[in-house]
């Protein structure tokens, strides 16, 4: 898709899991976080400071698709936002590798999570008529016989169908990464292999930006 044509005081909200998240409601970071939003979303301030743009973030640490679908009408469709991009799949697949406490929290299959994001885009298109960025989940790991990055495609292939069937913008991460894993250690990107450090939170906002805004 091409990238998108902003108007005057359109609202972008940025919805996922912990790396959109990024600790926003912490009183240092309010209200974009420390992530990729915030550089994302200030660089857009700068590009365009005549549009008034507001940008939202409603990460939250944890989710799956469950549990975004359980906020989605407070977290998405009460905002109305004109542009709408979605960061969300790596816990899914995640807690079939590292499980949590939480008894709601447990591994999405890549078949119900395909079926939970169609769910959340149908209902925010239906709702909002807002245009849709898809950002692929990803996961920083050199060897493609991992478990856990074999098992990831599934969830690729279902992020890249839908961006397809709903002419989303389309911010190909995995694929990004995977053209700089070989010269890049992976402890730079992440300790744990998910979560970004600081720089690495500021290569996503800049694929972001080279594929939402030119």
């Amino acid at each position: 898709m091409k990238a998108m044509e902003w108007k005057q005081n359109q609202t972008i909200l940025f919805i996922g899991d912990s790396i959109t998240d990024a600790q926003r409601r912490e009183l240092p970071f309010r209200p974009l976080g420390q992530g990729y939003v915030n550089f994302a979303g200030h660089l857009l301030f700068a590009r365009h400071p005549e549009l008034d743009l507001r940008i939202e973030n409603r990460g939250v640490s944890g989710d799956t698709t469950r549990e975004l679908k359980a906020r989605w009408q407070a977290d998405c469709l009460a905002l109305r936002p004109d542009v709408l991009s979605v960061m969300i799949g790596i816990n899914d697949l995640w807690r079939n590798f590292k499980p949590v406490d939480e008894i709601d929290k447990t591994h999405v299959p890549a078949e119900e999570y395909k079926r939970n994001l169609r769910w959340l885009l149908e209902e925010a298109v239906s709702c909002c008529g807002c245009r849709l960025v898809l950002m692929e989940p990803f996961y920083f790991c050199r060897d493609r016989q991992d478990p856990m990055r074999r098992q990831l495609d599934a969830y690729l292939d279902a992020v890249r169908a839908l961006a397809g069937e709903y002419k989303a913008v389309l911010v190909p991460l995995q694929q990004a990464y995977e053209k700089l894993m070989d010269r890049v250690p992976e402890n730079r990107w992440a300790d744990d292999r998910v979560h970004p450090t600081p720089w690495a939170h500021a290569w996503i906002a800049q694929q972001w930006l080279s594929a939402v805004d030119g």
